[in-house]
């Protein structure tokens, strides 16, 4: 059974928006709306590739822009790994610190993959000790960053498994893995802002469509944009009235629970819609289905 497109804040009208004064005109959900958790929500955007700056007390703010984590990835027990050059702050202070010596704080900055208004979705943050990963940890600790970036090789996991590690190729520095133990964490994007305890990060999982979310969006948007601006028509009452420029429609977030574009209404201001699926989705099979249900809904209420 469908669910009408639930219609979030309008983008353009802050009155209507329940955001704060940081954060103008960032569309928020309506309470019943199907959502992933803030744990969940911190823990895609950690296991996505969304960028990330990795932030150290003390340290040259330009230097560590300029060395950003190459990869990253999540152990079982809620650590981060990274990926980072051998010559950047980052890794000089953690080969010199003392265990749990060095707090770190990892700022992921969620940016739509498609051109839309107010593109910036969301910011994570996610805090702790740094250190290096050390001894035969760092055989498991590149064989699942390879899990998530199958060119780690070329990443230079190769380079940060070696005892010493030296120069890289071409007399570069080498690579670096190190891991950040978490200490908390928080979230403020589309959903809402909330704070993650180390424990709830842990146990949570990423959204399974965050590896492909960036393709597929761009596929709807390019492939589909007619299927995507009919689904003004789940809108109910409202799909006249703030309808007016459907092709001002454009897919901006998808996960699980289903599919968020922003739209334009007759006064040419910007708004959400959400489309929630029947079921949430495992896969891209799942989402296929999912998909084609949406759109013929949206057929059957011209």
């Amino acid at each position: 059974m469908f669910r009408p497109g639930s219609p979030l804040p309008s983008t353009g009208r802050a009155a209507e928006s329940t955001t704060d004064s940081a954060r103008p005109g960032q569309p928020r959900p309506l309470d019943e709306t199907r959502q992933p958790t803030a744990a969940e929500r911190v823990r895609t955007l950690v296991e996505s590739n969304a960028s990330a700056a990795l932030c150290i007390p003390g340290a040259d703010l330009d230097e560590l822009g300029a060395a950003a984590p190459a990869a990253r990835a999540v152990t079982p027990d809620g650590d981060v790994l990274l990926l980072v050059p051998g010559d950047s702050p980052a890794a000089r202070a953690a080969a010199h610190a003392q265990d749990d010596d060095l707090t770190a704080v990892i700022e992921i900055t969620d940016v739509a993959p498609v051109a839309v208004p107010h593109r910036i979705r969301g910011r994570g943050w996610v805090g702790g000790w740094l250190t290096p990963v050390r001894n035969e940890d760092r055989a498991d600790a590149a064989m699942l960053l390879a899990e998530h970036h199958p060119v780690g090789q070329i990443l230079g996991i190769g380079e940060a498994l070696r005892e010493n590690p030296g120069a890289g190729e071409y007399g570069r520095p080498a690579w670096m893995l190190l891991r950040l133990e978490l200490g908390e964490a928080a979230v403020d994007d589309l959903w809402g802002a909330e704070s993650v305890e180390p424990e709830e990060f842990a146990a949570a999982a990423a959204d399974p469509l965050v590896r492909h979310e960036a393709e597929l969006l761009q596929h709807l948007a390019a492939a589909h944009g007619d299927q995507v601006r009919g689904l003004c028509a789940l809108l109910g009452e409202r799909s006249e009235g703030d309808c007016g420029l459907r092709e001002r429609a454009v897919p901006v977030a998808l996960d699980r629970f289903g599919l968020r574009v922003r739209f334009a209404d007759a006064a040419d201001r910007p708004f959400d819609a959400r489309f929630d699926f029947p079921e949430p989705v495992a896969d891209i099979a799942e989402l296929r289905r999912a998909m084609h249900l949406l759109f013929e809904a949206a057929l059957e209420s011209e």
